[in-house]
Formats: structure tokens, C-alpha cells, sequence
């Protein structure tokens, strides 16, 4: 397998651009990459946009935000009240919103993957691509009942203390979620288990992300 190393060894900032719809899909579908990212660069900064989020929800996105980005150089941690369910309803809005994102210019951007059949996550993983037109698009991938898993191409091996670490934020974070029967440690776990095996990680565990442009 090919071998792409982000930022280690340069000596501007790695500006990393994380978009997730709602509170926890960041953590959920690339919180390991950017651990492992903040852990190997020294010099990083990253700007973390949640689109969507009620009071309560809110409190526990930038909670987590703060656990996940302890180690930035730099942060800007951005939670927006655009409504859950609705946003193909409020593209204008959210289009809006992209435009005043251009002023990051990231190395790198993580957001949904385009096939997702969450309509919110589609909505913003297009978005994504309309509004950074020459930068690095990994786009991450959720777990959900509508069962759009797909076939990634691009994997992050995550050692064990990485992706343990990620659980625990997750479970500890977000207490709204602990009902649902789908956000178990279990699930997260799982998923990144066949990934691992996938990409042959040596812990056996990693995430995965799909591109539709590379320049190597």
C-alpha cells in the first residue's frame, strides 16, 4: 500500500478544516485521524464547524470539541443552529455560511461522504466540494441504520491508545446519546475493527475515507 504522510517534517502550520452536520459526526468519522494528526504534528491548527445543534447538544459539541483538540496549536471551534433534518430546505443559508469559510484555506478538510443517505450529511459533503475546489477532501463515513456503508479507499491505522481514546470522548461526551441504541462503544469499535483489517493496520484497528481527487 502507498503511504502519504501529512505535515511531519514542514515547518508551516497543518491547518486542518473539520465540517460535520451534527454534534458528534466529526468524533464518530475521522475523531481518530485528527488525534492521530494532532498527536504527529506538533505545529497544527484547525478550525471545527458543527452545522446543527440544540442547547443541550451544544454544550456537548464543544465539550468534546475541547477533548479531541487538546493538543492544537491552534482552534476555532464554530457551532451553528441550522436545522436538523431540514438542510437541503436551507441550502441558501448554509451556502452562505460555506462562503465565509473560504478564509481558512486548510491543508486539509474532513467532512461526510457524498453517497451518505443522511440528507444532511449529503448536503454538506457536496458543499464541501463546491467551496474548496483545490484542496484535500477526505471525506469520513457514518455508521447508521440506512446502511450506506461503502467501499473506502483511503485508511488510517490507529494505535490502540488512539482509538480507545476516541471511544472514551465519544462515550463520555455526549451523554444525550447513551439511550440510543446505536451509539454504543461496541459499534464504533466494530467498524473501525474492519477497517483495521482491511488496510492491515497493525493494531488491527483504523478509519477509512473516500477521495475523489488526489495529487500526489
Amino acid at each position: 500500500m502507498l503511504t502519504l504522510k501529512l505535515g511531519q517534517g514542514g515547518t508551516s502550520p497543518l491547518k486542518i478544516l473539520c465540517l460535520g452536520s451534527h454534534s458528534d459526526d466529526i468524533e464518530i468519522g475521522c475523531g481518530g485521524t485528527i488525534l492521530r494528526l494532532l498527536g504527529s504534528n506538533p505545529n497544527c491548527e484547525v478550525v471545527w464547524v458543527v452545522f446543527s445543534s440544540s442547547s443541550e447538544r451544544e454544550r456537548e459539541a464543544r465539550n468534546s470539541a475541547e477533548l479531541f483538540l487538546e493538543q492544537a496549536t491552534k482552534k476555532e471551534i464554530i457551532v451553528e443552529g441550522f436545522r436538523d433534518g431540514y438542510f437541503p430546505f436551507e441550502g441558501a443559508k448554509i451556502k452562505d455560511f460555506f462562503e465565509g469559510l473560504k478564509r481558512v484555506s486548510p491543508d486539509l478538510v474532513l467532512t461526510h461522504q457524498r453517497n451518505d443517505a443522511h440528507q444532511d450529511h449529503h448536503l454538506i459533503s457536496e458543499l464541501t466540494w463546491n467551496t474548496f475546489r483545490d484542496h484535500l477532501i477526505l471525506e469520513y463515513e457514518i455508521p447508521k441504520y440506512d446502511g450506506d456503508m461503502g467501499q473506502p479507499s483511503v485508511f488510517v491505522p490507529l494505535e490502540s491508545e488512539v482509538f480507545e481514546r476516541k471511544v472514551g470522548h465519544l462515550m463520555s461526551a455526549f451523554q444525550s446519546q447513551l439511550t440510543k441504541r446505536w451509539f454504543q462503544r461496541d459499534t464504533f469499535l466494530s467498524l473501525m475493527r474492519l477497517r483495521g483489517m482491511e488496510c492491515n493496520a497493525p493494531s488491527g484497528h483504523a478509519e477509512a475515507f473516500y477521495t475523489r481527487k488526489l495529487v500526489l
